[in-house]
Order: C-alpha cells, then structure tokens, then sequence
C-alpha cells in the first residue's frame, strides 16, 4: 500500500516507492524502509568563498551537510555520492576543495573528544565582534586560549542595505556622541563627547573662551596661542553619534589616540596612555569610519 504523508497542510503521495519528508528521501523496501537525503535546488548555494564573512560563516553550511551526511545511516553508495555532491556545492561556490575535505576529517574526529569539549564549554563566556575585515581576527586570537568564546556577527547584512538610515532629518549639531572642533588656525582638532547635542557642546566652549575660562583643552589652545575659531558649522564635526552614556568614554579615548597617532590632536589634549586594543582597532579601520 502506497505511504501519504501530511504536512504543512500538504499531503506528498508515494511515487517509485519513494517519498520526501522535509530533508529526506524514505525509500521503502518489501521487508524495511531506507533513507537518502533530499535536496531543493535552492541548496545549491551557498555564501560564496571570496564574500565578506567570517569563515565560520562561510563553513556553517557544509559543516551540515558533513555531519548529517555521516550521521545518517546511509548505505556506501549514498554516502559517496552525497559526498560527491557537497564537493560540488562547494566547487560551485568558489570553495577550494581542500578545504571541505579537511572540514570532514576534522568532524569525522571530534567524537572522540565530545565530552571533554562539552564540559570546558560550560564554564566559556561568550562576547561578539562585528566581522569588518579578516584583520578582526588579529584581535579575537588574543582570546583563543582563555574561556571566552568568540562569535563573529556581519554588518553587510541585506537587512543594513535596504533600511532607511534613522535620524536622517537631525541636524549632526541636534545630536550628541563623539566631536571633533579644529582650530581655524592650526588645523589642529580637539576631540570630546557629550550627552547633550553638540550644538549646546559647542556653546560651553565658546562661553570658556569669551569669559577667559580654560576649563576645556580647547579653550585654553584658542587662549594661549590667540587662536580665532569660527562658526560651529565651520569648525565642529560629529564623529560618532552615540545614545548610550556608557560608551561616550571608550569612544572618546579611541578618537583621541587615533588623532594624536596621525598627529592632528592639539598639544593642550593629553592622550592618555597607549591603548593596545586601540591600536590593533585603528590599523584595521581609519578613525573618520569607525
């Protein structure tokens, strides 16, 4: 008698005493059932090798298709073939083969090691870095022997690429974050942050000079080398708009160790000490696009 199966409100009737269930092909025999696996022409793709991705990204996919291929209980004929397929797959979408191959060893021996990897997983944190660049990973190598675990998340997501950009009819000065002021007469700049908008920011500054107050490393520049400044829309620039006051400070100390290393930071601002992470962040990424 032929096999119906229901589901998602459909019902698949046997055909060639074949039937697909979700990612299966159950093959029915006179005394026993086989399986093979099932696949939509839509699998065929996957993220491409050259994309901007993490390679744990890239590799997810075909770490499936690995670890169902050899945890299904398929004949050698099927395995083989499926095998052959997530070759093609792979070649399909730039992959080296040699790097698929290596993938399936290392599944083929992490069994051995499950329940040691299990238990030292337990007590790992985890934290997540946003993938600009395979440079990023200079920096989360620094956590590869420590007991945090490292995810990567992408910002070219088509999610990014299709929203509309928020705030787009707010003034930069009705804003607050990270800004720059530079000195009409230097060129030098003077980095800050502020949780009011820049435009309330920039009226302290000038109050300081006006009143010969430097409370501001800025106002003192402008005061002890008779600087002029000019209008706000002249001389201040919003670097990082930011609604969060906690990271107003890590913020600010990234711009000012990035403008005191390409030597546009006035004198009168102390750079604090030299920041590692800081350093690692601004050889990946130039400080006008962080």
């Amino acid at each position: 008698m032929p096999y119906t199966i229901t589901y998602n409100l459909t019902q698949k009737q046997e055909a060639n005493n074949c039937i697909n269930f979700l990612n299966l092909t159950i093959i029915r025999k006179t005394s026993h059932l086989e399986i093979d696996i099932y696949r939509k022409p839509t699998t065929y793709t996957t993220i491409h090798f050259a994309s901007l991705h993490p390679n744990e990204h890239k590799l997810a996919a075909y770490r499936y298709y690995i670890e169902r291929m050899l945890s299904l209980p398929l004949n050698a004929e099927r395995q083989q073939r499926e095998w052959s397929t997530i070759l093609h797959i792979a070649r399909h979408n730039g992959f080296p083969p040699t790097i698929i191959q290596k993938l399936r060893h290392k599944i083929e021996h992490k069994t051995k090691h499950t329940t040691t990897h299990s238990n030292m997983n337990k007590n790992k944190k985890c934290s997540t870095f946003t993938y600009i660049s395979p440079q990023i990973q200079k920096i989360t190598s620094l956590f590869r022997n420590t007991n945090v675990k490292i995810a990567f998340r992408c910002w070219n997501t088509i999610g990014n690429q299709i929203k509309p950009p928020k705030d787009n009819d707010t003034s930069a000065h009705n804003k607050c974050g990270i800004y720059q002021l530079t000195c009409n007469a230097c060129k030098l700049a003077y980095v800050g942050q502020t949780s009011h908008s820049l435009k309330i920011q920039f009226q302290e500054h000038i109050r300081y000079i006006r009143s010969n107050n430097p409370q501001s490393a800025f106002a003192l520049h402008i005061l002890q080398n008779q600087h002029k400044y000019s209008h706000m829309n002249n001389i201040m620039t919003l670097l990082k708009p930011l609604n969060s006051p906690n990271m107003l400070i890590p913020y600010e100390q990234y711009y000012i160790q990035a403008f005191y290393r390409e030597g546009k930071l006035i004198p009168k601002q102390y750079p604090g000490e030299t920041n590692p992470l800081f350093q690692t962040v601004i050889n990946l990424q130039p400080p006008h696009s962080a």
